[in-house]
């Protein structure tokens, strides 16, 4: 019984499509989102919401997100760049939003019999759309959250915070903590996601200033004087554009007024070590 094709009830007395949950794709690109309109004959025929389905046994909700979504359109998910899931749970059975971004506008059309239609949907014309039930009581909680979030570590206060002898070495630490990071698949505990995926940037100083990006898929970025400067400049840019969420790792109290000030949230080196 590896596919969960079949209607079950879940713990509030809601009858959902898929034994083990279902997952569906959120795709972003330049201030639109990409829609389904809901074939006559699939559950809220008629109505538009995100391309997705019923996940297969232990099949993870993002696996689920990208293959329905390859089944039921013609969006390319190799250009997907998953950042985020939010899960809604019902006791039994849960739906996982996958939130993704894409580099642009791409042509999309439908794929199968569940789809009438395909569309990029300006964000602030979502609402005055025919919605599919569910995606309508979940779209103002997914709607902040669109864009790609930003993890900003100070990485000579979280090296500062384990005593792994990183003094002796202040540059293999630096380069072993970014190559732990970036081994990380997915960060719990960032909220408002369930999971995220997002960009990790990591600020280094002194002598850990030279490590480079390495083979990983992390951005460092090399102070050219004072770290907690450059960790402000580097949230400054990340926040330019409104609704790009971003988390800075720090547990310098100064540091952390001056970021919350640019629109960061703030957590302390031992949720990101938790993480490691």
């Amino acid at each position: 019984m590896r596919s969960g094709d079949r209607l079950v009830r879940c713990g509030q007395g809601h009858t959902h499509w898929g034994r083990y949950g279902a997952a569906g794709l959120l795709p972003y690109a330049d201030g639109h989102v990409l829609l389904q309109h809901r074939a006559k004959l699939t559950i809220g025929g008629g109505t538009w919401g995100i391309f997705g389905g019923a996940r297969d046994r232990d099949e993870p909700s993002v696996d689920a997100a990208l293959r329905e979504t390859a089944e039921e359109s013609t969006l390319d998910t190799a250009e997907v760049t998953v950042h985020g899931v939010m899960r809604e749970d019902h006791g039994g059975w849960s739906y996982d939003t996958v939130l993704a971004t894409v580099p642009s506008l791409l042509v999309v059309e439908p794929a199968s019999w569940e789809s009438k239609d395909a569309a990029w949907v300006p964000v602030d014309a979502v609402a005055d759309h025919d919605l599919f039930p569910p995606f309508a009581a979940a779209w103002p909680r997914l709607r902040p959250v669109l864009r790609r979030p930003v993890l900003v570590v100070d990485v000579a206060n979280v090296m500062g915070s384990r005593a792994d002898g990183w003094w002796r070495d202040r540059a293999g630490a630096a380069a072993r903590l970014r190559d732990e990071i970036a081994a990380i698949d997915g960060l719990t505990g960032m909220a408002p996601f369930d999971v995220a995926y997002p960009e990790r940037v990591l600020v280094v100083e002194g002598r850990a200033r030279d490590i480079g990006a390495g083979d990983t898929s992390v951005r460092v970025v090399a102070a050219p004087g004072d770290g907690d400067d450059q960790i402000v400049a580097t949230v400054a840019e990340a926040t330019r554009e409104p609704g790009v969420p971003c988390l800075v790792v720090t547990a310098d109290r100064a540091l952390k007024a001056r970021v919350r000030a640019e629109g960061a949230e703030v957590t302390g080196p031992r949720w990101l070590l938790n993480q490691l």
